[in-house]
């Protein structure tokens, strides 16, 4: 591993000593374990400093806005000659799989259901309640998450690909901080990434897992959804990912991306026209009209005087977890992106998906809500009674070919898992061996065993909501970090274009 820099042997110390302090049983341990400290800082952070995250997010998303329409959009990522290394497909097959794939598929059902019976404001299960579950998770998964990525991801390959640095998070700082950004202000912000990095991704990995698992006793009644049964689904999947990673970005990611996009297309056209489908196109429409109507709103929106821990529940809880996998997905997207301009990066990046996950959210929520509203399923009541990783294989129940359903769900799952864990390997080999295009397979092997058993650990120690925790935290300071990134790329393309108006006409 001559490859690697000091952040990689920071961050290994770092990543051992949680994992060794999360195996600590609470009994042993009871005010200082794991669970116990980082509860203690949720609460702080979501007590003292939700408006920050809210504003953080809002701050990201118009940046994002206002390059499309500005002369900056047509500087190019790379030589002013140079085209993209991917087709249009394989870049948004490849961003998509890595940006959010096994969230959507836990959240597709869980998310609209839940909201539908409590609310951010009303009554839950009346017909408002319904209006707003589906604005919400168009929310949750829309603009903001990608206009958070798309900031960092443009940061990467505007300094690496243009200004010819180092693909690592500290370097789109040097406009800022100049030299000093080489030294051990720079250590400290590279480590800080990592560590982002691998506590977003262990969130999505414990979430797959978690419904894998569900999935699986839903089909097979004799298979306990325990933790035992999530253990051994990572160290499954740990495998297929570690044998994936060796095949390199063009081979293993490329093929699965595209994978996922075909089995997320045959599942989502298959209930389209299976479900109620003018009632869920007509969700699509009228959804996407009022959250667009709404954003504003919904962007400050946090609940002073009436009391109500909605937002910070949800909506804060999304945007640390969309922060904390910003230079994961950042780096990634960062990668793919090469020889595009500004215009059609962030384009690219916003809509294509949103959209995609707008149809998502009303395919399988507007389905799931038409069958609690109309037929009174009681998906909302088995969420309650076997978890919330059950409801996306509770609703197939209602639909024709369920076990196939479930069969493809879980398969996408899977296929999503490697892609999603793939990629943090190859971003992890890149944050620590100085932005390597190709970072060396036995850095790939190490991060890959050690972002499986934070997942596992953050399971063993207190299942979904210690992956919430960590989320949120790791995602404060670099949230930080990235409001200086906005700053240095501004004071980059000002640079630019001022010397560009200086050069003589020939």
């Amino acid at each position: 591993m001559k490859k690697t820099t000091i952040v990689f042997s920071i961050s290994i110390v770092i990543a051992i000593a949680f994992t060794i302090w999360g195996m600590i049983p609470e009994s042993l341990w009871p005010r200082y374990n794991l669970n116990a400290v980082s509860s203690a800082v949720h609460t702080f952070l979501i007590d003292k400093f939700s408006w920050f995250y809210l504003l953080s997010a809002s701050l990201f998303l118009a940046f994002c806005l206002f390059l499309i329409f500005s002369r900056y959009g047509n500087i190019r990522l790379g030589r002013d000659e140079e085209k993209p290394e991917y087709s249009y497909m394989t870049w948004f097959a490849m961003l998509f799989s890595a940006g959010m794939g096994i969230g959507l598929v836990f959240w597709g059902v869980a998310e609209p259901v839940s909201h539908y019976y409590t609310p951010p404001t009303g009554e839950g299960a009346t017909t408002e309640a319904a209006r707003l579950a589906m604005r919400y998770s168009f929310f949750h998964w829309g603009l903001h998450p990608w206009a958070i990525y798309g900031v960092l991801a443009l940061a990467l390959a505007y300094f690496q690909f243009r200004k010819r640095d180092a693909g690592v998070v500290s370097r789109t700082l040097r406009p800022l901080f100049g030299t000093r950004i080489e030294g051990g202000l720079g250590v400290a912000i590279d480590t800080l990434a990592v560590y982002a990095t691998v506590f977003g991704i262990a969130t999505s990995l414990g979430l797959g897992a978690i419904q894998i698992s569900g999935g699986l006793h839903q089909l097979f009644p004799r298979i306990p959804n325990s933790f035992s049964t999530q253990l051994l689904i990572i160290v499954v999947v740990t495998v297929l990912f570690m044998l994936s990673a060796q095949t390199g970005l063009n081979k293993g990611i490329k093929w699965l991306s595209n994978l996922n996009i075909a089995l997320a297309l045959l599942l989502m056209v298959f209930m389209l026209f299976a479900g109620p489908t003018n009632f869920i196109m007509d969700v699509f429409t009228s959804t996407i009209g009022t959250y667009l109507q709404n954003l504003p709103s919904m962007s400050f929106r946090l609940n002073p005087f009436e009391q109500n821990d909605w937002p910070k529940v949800w909506t804060i809880f999304y945007w640390a977890w969309w922060i904390a996998w910003a230079p994961f997905v950042g780096t990634f997207i960062a990668r793919i992106s090469r020889g595009r301009t500004i215009r059609e990066f962030m384009i690219g990046v916003l809509a294509v998906p949103t959209i995609f996950s707008a149809l998502w959210f009303s395919v399988f929520g507007g389905s799931a809500l038409y069958l609690e509203q109309f037929q009174h399923a009681g998906i909302g009541k088995v969420m309650n009674e076997k978890g919330i990783e059950t409801a996306l294989f509770f609703t197939f129940e209602h639909f024709p070919l369920a076990t196939l359903l479930s069969g493809i769900a879980i398969l996408l799952i899977c296929t999503f898992f490697v892609t999603s864990a793939d990629s943090a390997t190859f971003v992890l080999g890149m944050q620590t061996t100085n932005g390597s295009l190709n970072p060396p397979n036995s850095v790939k092997f190490v991060w890959g065993i050690v972002q499986s058993a934070i997942a596992a650990i953050l399971l063993f120690v207190g299942g979904l909501e210690s992956l919430q925790t960590a989320s949120i935290i790791a995602a404060f300071p670099f949230a930080i970090i990235m409001i200086l990134i906005v700053l240095a790329l501004i004071r980059s393309f000002q640079q630019e274009t001022a010397r560009k108006a200086q050069k003589p006409i020939k």
